[in-house]
């Protein structure tokens, strides 16, 4: 792949969406486990602020929409990407998280790399991950 000096793009991604198949219960994770409040919301999506990100929860059912004609893939066929969240103690959020109901999928652990890490799902498959 070539380098280019185009610096056209922007710096940072502005919004993420994500297919929700329960869009009450991918809500209620968001604004529990994060502790963040709905930014805006109607019948068919639910925004959250990640800083300047925009973290979209968009009802399956309306993903058509925006990316047909590719298709959404169902939750049972694995996860095909991760947030990560740099926090300052792993373990400490660990038991946070814990403590909200949440399961570890694994972690905390320090990875060959020198971090710290855990890993977490949201009710929709998105896997996040946290680490220092």
């Amino acid at each position: 792949m070539t380098q280019t000096s185009d610096t056209s793009w922007p710096p940072a991604i502005s919004a993420v969406t994500l297919f929700a198949e329960d869009l009450d219960a991918t809500k209620r994770f968001y604004t529990e486990v994060f502790g963040l409040p709905v930014a805006y919301e109607n019948e068919n999506s639910a925004v959250f602020m990640f800083g300047a990100t925009l973290i979209n929860l968009l009802r399956v059912t309306q993903a058509d929409t925006l990316i047909g004609p590719a298709r959404v893939a169902a939750p049972e066929a694995g996860s095909r990407m991760q947030f990560t969240l740099t926090v300052e103690d792993v373990d400490a959020k660990c038991a946070e998280l814990v403590a909200r109901g949440v399961t570890l999928l694994n972690g905390p652990m320090d990875r060959p790399w020198g971090i710290r890490t855990a890993c977490f799902s949201d009710p929709a498959g998105h896997v996040w991950e946290i680490a220092s």
